[in-house]
C-alpha cells in the first residue's frame, strides 16, 4: 500500500472518531500516564494490517508510542494469538483503539474468507480476484488483505482497465460496436475485456479478439462449452454468484479466473480484542 495515500485514510478516520477530544479518557488520564496493552485474536484466522494499518493508527496519534511484535501479514493464528504489542500515553492507546480496531478486525475478515476461497480450489490453474465492490473509502485497504488472504486483485478502478459490461453493451447495440470505439479511444497497452452471458456473445467476442472474455452467471455445462469454444484464444473469467459451496466446480471446468464480489462485500469481521497489561 502506497503510505502517503493511508496516513492520509487513516487520519480521516481518526478525525471522524475524536472530533473535537476523548472527553471520556481526558478526564480520567493525564499525558503523563504510561500503559501496555496488546491486540489478541478471539478465534482462528488469516492476520493483515498488525504493522501496516494498525501500528501506523497509534502512531500517527503519536510517533512516541512503541509497537512490537506485529504478525506478518498472511499469518494463520489460532485463537489466544498475540497479534500486536504497544506501549506509551494511556490516552493515546485509548484514542487510537477503535479506529485501529475496527480496520484491521475488516481486514483480517476478508483476508480469511479469501484464504477459505483459495484453499477451496487448491491444486488448480485458477486465480481467484476481487472485485471493485468495496466499502467506499477502504478499497486499497480491503484489496491489501485479499492479497493478504492469497488472493488477486481485479482492476483497482474504471480508470485503470476496460471491462465491458452488459449495460454498456445494451446502450451501444452490440459487442462489436462497442470494442471498436474502445479500440479507438484506449492505447495499445490496456487489455480488452468483456462480459458475457451466451455462448454466441462468446463467439461475438472471439471475432472481436477480446484480451479476456468474461462468463457471467453461467451454468457449468454452459461454462465448459465456452472454456472448450474460447480454446487458449483469451483468458477466461468466471463471475457471478460464487460462493465457497460453488467455486471448485466453477474452477474445474478450466476458466482461468474467477470472481467474487462476496470477498470485500460479505466478509464477516473476526474478533479481535485489545487486552490491557498495566
Amino acid at each position: 500500500m502506497d503510505t502517503f495515500l493511508l496516513d492520509n485514510a487513516l487520519r480521516t478516520f481518526l478525525a471522524e472518531d475524536l472530533e473535537h477530544g476523548d472527553i471520556t479518557t481526558e478526564a480520567i488520564f493525564t499525558p503523563q500516564d504510561r500503559s501496555q496493552a496488546c491486540f489478541m485474536a478471539r478465534h482462528s484466522m488469516v492476520v493483515v494490517g498488525m504493522e501496516s494499518v494498525a501500528a501506523r493508527v497509534f502512531s500517527l496519534l503519536d510517533p512516541q508510542i512503541i509497537c512490537t511484535g506485529a504478525m506478518t501479514d498472511g499469518s494463520r493464528v489460532e485463537a489466544g494469538a498475540e497479534l500486536l504489542s504497544f506501549s506509551g500515553a494511556t490516552r493515546t492507546l485509548l484514542r487510537g483503539e477503535r479506529v485501529a480496531l475496527n480496520l484491521v478486525q475488516r481486514l483480517c475478515g476478508i483476508a480469511t474468507l479469501t484464504a477459505a476461497f483459495v484453499e477451496a480450489v487448491q491444486g488448480l490453474a485458477v486465480k481467484i480476484v476481487d472485485t471493485r465492490k468495496t466499502t467506499p473509502g477502504l478499497r486499497m485497504l480491503e484489496k491489501y488483505a485479499v492479497r493478504a488472504g492469497g488472493g488477486h486483485n481485479h482492476r483497482y478502478s474504471l480508470s485503470d482497465g476496460v471491462l465491458i459490461k452488459d449495460n454498456h453493451i445494451a446502450a451501444c447495440g452490440s459487442i462489436t460496436e462497442a470494442v471498436q470505439r474502445v479500440r479507438l479511444q484506449v492505447p495499445h497497452t490496456i487489455n480488452v475485456e468483456v462480459e458475457t452471458d451466451t455462448l454466441a456473445q462468446v463467439q461475438e467476442c472471439l471475432a472481436c479478439k477480446v484480451g479476456v472474455i468474461m462468463l457471467d452467471n453461467m451454468d457449468l455445462a454452459t461454462m465448459r462449452q465456452a472454456v472448450e469454444l474460447i480454446d487458449g484464444r483469451a483468458l477466461v473469467e468466471a463471475s457471478g454468484g460464487v460462493n465457497l459451496a460453488t467455486v471448485r466446480g466453477i474452477a474445474e471446468t478450466g476458466v482461468d479466473i474467477i470472481s467474487v464480489g462476496a470477498l470485500t462485500h460479505s466478509a464477516k469481521a473476526c474478533d479481535i480484542g485489545m487486552d490491557w497489561r498495566s
